[in-house]
């Protein structure tokens, strides 16, 4: 008579199988990329095509389960670093990982390229989770003055999709790895004289601060404002300053901060 604990090894068996797939597929997929044959993977795992079946419908599911688990290692990591000392230097370093990891991974590179032609979705659950685990090293490194104020989480994994595929396609000719890395990083770094972002939505008809280009509320009364609030129109006078004071004139000559000057 088979027992309740009679069914447990069929369990055990059918759980280190699906590992055992998924690790070859993984390895598979990250050699190969989605052309491998799955009768390779079936190979690697050391089990029949029919197990590789019975776990995962078809090679597309395969092959989204390996992404979402590699995505989800990326997770996990950016969780860890989460509370980590110097906010910018983590950013920057877990960026220059994600890269250097994934554009070694043809997997994860056929994967974005795919999606990037519409043609592959990957994990809404893995995408999502990722991106909020990047969204708080993000947050912290725009606090601690390391990262530029105007890139949003949007332009941060925009810029590392493609620079992963850059990467990936430099590495196959050749190339030393790393520099479109750095060139993503420094155009990240806040710092004086950087490019301004130009604003996304903007209406014709809306009034911008001259200092950060942001929106600027209208003015009921008087004249128009010219700034979003006092620490841009506070800039504005500075900057004002310097260039009267590099021309012969004198800062003390200006008089007090124009307070009429609209926020």
């Amino acid at each position: 008579m088979m027992t309740g604990g009679g069914s447990a090894p069929s369990r055990s068996d059918a759980r280190r199988n699906r590992a055992l797939v998924l690790q070859a597929a993984r390895t598979a997929f990250e050699q190969q990329g989605l052309g491998v044959p799955l009768g390779e993977i079936a190979r690697r795992a050391g089990v029949g095509a029919g197990t590789v079946y019975r776990h995962f419908p078809s090679k597309e599911a395969l092959f989204r389960a390996t992404v979402a688990d590699r995505v989800q290692l990326f997770t996990d990591t950016a969780r860890d670093l989460a509370d980590a000392a110097d906010p910018a230097g983590v950013f920057f370093r877990f960026l220059g990982s994600v890269v250097r990891l994934a554009a070694r991974n043809k997997a994860l590179c056929d994967a974005l390229e795919a999606a990037g032609e519409g043609a592959y979705e990957p994990s809404p659950a893995a995408e999502r989770e990722f991106g909020e685990a990047l969204g708080v090293l993000l947050a912290r490194a725009q606090e601690a003055g390391g990262v530029r104020r105007d890139a949003g989480l949007d332009d941060v994994q925009a810029l590392l999709v493609g620079c992963i595929s850059m990467e990936q396609r430099r590495s196959s000719s050749g190339a030393a790895p790393g520099r479109m890395t750095a060139l993503m990083c420094d155009g990240l770094r806040a710092r004086r004289g950087v490019t301004k972002l130009p604003r996304q939505g903007v209406s014709r008809n809306e009034t911008r601060c001259e200092v950060c280009a942001g929106p600027v509320p209208s003015a009921r009364t008087g004249r128009p404002a010219r700034y979003c609030g006092g620490a841009c129109r506070q800039k504005a006078h500075r900057a004002r300053s310097r260039t009267r004071d590099e021309n012969g004139g004198s800062a003390r000559d200006q008089g007090p901060v124009p307070q009429s000057e609209g926020a």
